[in-house]
């Protein structure tokens, strides 16, 4: 606070300063010669002259306005500028205008009366007061100019800094330091706020780090799961295929289908982790092309393992996607329908400006409205599902890759089971 102190002292000493120079401006126009002594002088001179020689009055200057009159009122010289009125001594009195007898011979032969109310020393004097006065103010208000400018360069903007820095802090930009002027009393302040930035950042980095190892482990964990589960149902069709050519055990049977099952299972919830990791970490990686709207078909024939899909005639038009990522989308979707509807899967086709419409709609128990909005949202499983196998993956992977590939997928549900609607660009 010691600046602050220093600009409070030198506020002071301005403002003193315009007082003295008030008092020196003050004390000068004290030492002016009065002004009535010398028209008193001045008034008794023309008086005297007047009494001696009116002519010499008339032509002589004496530097004033004045007005000889005689005892009838008669005009005998007159200087002044304005002579519109009727001089008189009655009319001396009233303005206050000096004024003195003319006396020759003992006897008043008349008056001089001077045009002068006195007022020139009042206004000479309240000039003065006023040049004082204004000349303490300018130097005041330079005073408090330049006070203000040291507050707002030293205190206001300092703040503001902190202010923005502080934003942008709450925004989570941390990489921004916080600039910091040499003289800034508020340095040890801005400092501990710039170090508190490094170290979040700092943490924040860590942070990442860690998460993006852990990223890292699920996905090349799912990716080495994958390995003894391929494993798993090649030795299944293997077994199989070996129980088809010699003799038909249905224990065997039954517990190959039991293998192939909870291999399959286990496939299918490892793709999804990995597919979501590889979303997290950036690199799910996305090869549009154009193909023809049939390969829809095809796709539907590859996962419908129980044949429950009805479809309706497919539009043939050229479609923009990714072939692989949408025979994920609808695999997810068909696997859901068998797992919480089990029943007919009506598939419908409709072209709708820039869009491919592929609406996929089971006759189950649906999706509470409620929960419809939730069903995308990652891990989320409804209500009526937490006893049933799964990871709450499927329908997230499948929107997130169709608003990859510029399209979305819609879920709705009227009562009547639940139906997904898939928005596929067209080429």
């Amino acid at each position: 606070m010691r600046n602050y102190f220093r600009i409070v002292i030198a506020a002071g000493i301005f403002f003193l300063l315009g007082l003295a120079v008030f008092a020196v401006i003050s004390f000068n126009s004290a030492a002016v010669p009065t002004i009535d002594n010398d028209k008193v002088v001045l008034l008794n001179d023309i008086a005297m002259d007047a009494a001696e020689d009116m002519e010499a009055v008339k032509n002589n200057d004496y530097g004033a306005e004045f007005v000889v009159i005689d005892n009838s009122g008669n005009i005998l010289a007159d200087t002044r500028t304005d002579k519109t009125q009727n001089p008189s001594v009655e009319s001396a009195i009233k303005n206050r205008y000096p004024y003195k007898y003319i006396i020759k011979d003992n006897n008043i032969e008349g008056a001089v009366i001077l045009i002068d109310d006195g007022m020139d020393g009042f206004y000479r004097v309240r000039n003065i007061i006023f040049a004082g006065l204004a000349i303490a103010a300018v130097l005041i208000t330079a005073g408090a100019v330049f006070y203000g400018i040291y507050v707002r360069n030293n205190i206001v903007r300092p703040f503001g800094r902190m202010e923005a820095f502080a934003g942008k802090v709450a925004e989570g930009n941390l990489n921004e330091p916080l600039l910091m002027e040499k003289n800034n009393m508020f340095g040890v302040f801005s400092e501990s706020f710039d170090i508190m930035r490094e170290e979040l950042n700092a943490s924040r980095q860590r942070e990442i780090a860690l998460q993006k190892k852990e990223k890292e482990l699920v996905a090349s964990l799912s990716h080495d799961l994958k390995t003894p589960v391929t494993g798993i149902k090649l030795t299944s069709e293997l077994m199989q295929a070996k129980l088809q050519a010699g003799d038909n055990d249905k224990d065997m049977q039954e517990k190959l289908d039991n293998i192939w099952k909870k291999a399959d299972q286990i496939d299918a919830l490892v793709t999804d982790l990995f597919t979501s990791t590889l979303d997290d970490l950036g690199e799910v990686k996305i090869s549009m092309e154009d193909v023809p709207s049939t390969i829809l078909k095809e796709i539907l024939t590859k996962y419908d393992d129980k044949e429950k899909v009805r479809e309706e005639a497919l539009p043939e038009v050229i479609i923009h996607t990714d072939p692989k990522r949408m025979s994920q989308v609808i695999g997810n979707i068909i696997h859901n329908s068998y797992k919480y509807a089990d029943t007919v899967i009506d598939v419908d086709y409709k072209v709708t400006g820039p869009n491919l419409e592929m609406c996929i709609k089971d006759h189950g128990p649906g999706v509470p409205e409620d929960e419809l909005e939730l069903i995308t949202n990652k891990f989320y499983r409804g209500k009526d599902q937490q006893n049933e196998e799964g990871s709450g993956l499927g329908l997230y992977i499948a929107k997130n890759l169709m608003e990859k590939m510029g399209g979305d997928l819609i879920p709705e549900s009227d009562g009547d089971g639940l139906s997904i609607t898939l928005l596929i660009p067209l080429s």
